[in-house]
């Protein structure tokens, strides 16, 4: 009986001697590979990017967005989707004090607004996120400035017009220049830049703070002309005490605001409810990546077939020299999986390096277990799609192989 190792060497032989098909034949199981861990690591990288970014706001941090959520907003389980049932904002400063005087668990308390602005210096013009906020913003989002000052609470009292920025934006206008001191225009208004914040990355739901300018939330909502608050950030105590500061801040709210317009969440729970939402999306990725695995075995059991019907003599030759049937089913799968092998292995490269080039761009991460699942799965279809024409080929009659023509 042939051994395994000959019978392999067999199979590599047949794969040398036509490269071409033999290359078109793995195409297949190369694209299904490459794109379950691509789509896998796409889908990874953003599950843990968002979870980084909730995880720096910290777990004893609520949101107070318009609108009604549902049970996302209360941590019940099944949850949504942040910004789902949005409405327009009914949040003003009377809310803001009310939240920052009447609560026992809130120790800071900021507005957020958000505004898309064209800021402009010396010609050169940048389009990014102006994000209007307070004197507490730094220690609640763990984005302290770099070089200069963030701006005080007088200057948030009396609207000035200044400014801090993210790296992106230093670079995009000001290249190597010190921009501290500078005057920038945002929105036909002269903004002084105070300082520059140290890298960061991410973006709690939105752009990344690097490509964000910051300035007092009065001044935004004035240049702006807006008349409310888009939303407020509360950050307690302890972790312990988040389910109470919920109750509590929604009674207050409740004095002046419907139910339905507004929505206290907690960081904790939209983080548990998100990662759920992107395990099962990531799951779909992989599985719609996997259905080109399926395309790719069916494309080596057809040319296997193919190669049984073109190799009918040597079939038979072998057959009447001492080949049992045996050997040569042993034989055809071996080619079967080598080819699922092989194009595997070049999958799990591609994908690998895909992943890596993606990442300069948004984050991805390649997990262990979509590698090993998309070898796994290819190494099997080698198998399953290489019995039947295996079978054929051990079943050929050696005389009329051997008279084929």
């Amino acid at each position: 009986m042939i051994s395994f190792n000959e019978t392999t060497k067999l199979a590599l032989t047949s794969l040398k001697t036509n490269k071409t098909r033999s290359f078109l034949t793995m195409l297949g199981i190369i694209i299904g590979v490459s794109s379950v861990i691509l789509l896998v690591s796409i889908g990874t990288g953003l599950k843990d990017y968002i979870t980084d970014q909730f995880e720096d706001l910290g777990t004893n941090t609520i949101i107070i967005a318009p609108g009604s959520m549902g049970s996302f907003a209360s941590g019940e389980e099944g949850g949504g989707v942040p910004g789902a049932g949005m409405a327009n904002p009914k949040f003003t400063e009377k809310h803001l004090r009310k939240i920052r005087n009447e609560s026992q668990y809130a120790t800071t308390v900021i507005p957020h607004i958000e505004s898309n602005g064209s800021m402009s210096y010396r010609g050169k013009t940048y389009i990014t996120q102006l994000v209007g906020t307070d004197v507490q913003y730094q220690e609640m989002s763990n984005h302290y400035i770099m070089n200069g000052t963030f701006f005080n609470a007088s200057q948030v009292d009396s609207g000035k017009k200044v400014i801090t920025l993210g790296t992106e934006v230093v670079k995009e206008l000001f290249g190597n220049e010190d921009p501290i001191g500078k005057k920038i225009t945002v929105s036909d208004q002269k903004f002084t830049v105070l300082g520059v914040h140290e890298e960061k990355g991410g973006g709690f739901g939105g752009a990344s703070f690097d490509n964000q300018a910051f300035a007092p939330w009065t001044t935004v909502m004035d240049i702006q002309e807006m008349e409310n608050i888009m939303s407020l950030m509360v950050k307690v105590g302890t972790n312990e005490e988040v389910p109470a500061a919920k109750v509590e801040i929604k009674a207050i709210l409740l004095e002046d605001l419907d139910d339905e317009d507004f929505t206290v969440m907690d960081t904790k729970s939209m983080l548990s409810s998100i990662s759920s939402i992107l395990s099962v999306l990531t799951l779909a990725l992989g599985g719609i990546a996997a259905i080109s695995l399926l395309v790719g075995g069916i494309g080596i059991m057809n040319i296997m077939l193919v190669s049984v019907t073109e190799r009918t003599r040597e079939i038979g030759l072998r057959k009447a020299v001492g080949a049992t049937p045996r050997t040569i089913l042993t034989q055809f799968i071996t080619e079967a999986i080598v080819f699922s092998v092989v194009g595997g292995g070049i999958g799990i490269l591609i994908g690998i390096a895909g992943s890596m080039i993606i990442n300069e761009f948004i984050q991805t991460t390649v997990t262990l277990w979509s590698v090993l699942l998309a070898f796994g799965v290819s190494s099997a279809i080698g198998v399953i799609f290489g019995v039947a024409p295996a079978a054929k080929a051990s079943k050929l009659d050696p005389i009329k192989a051997l008279r084929y023509e």
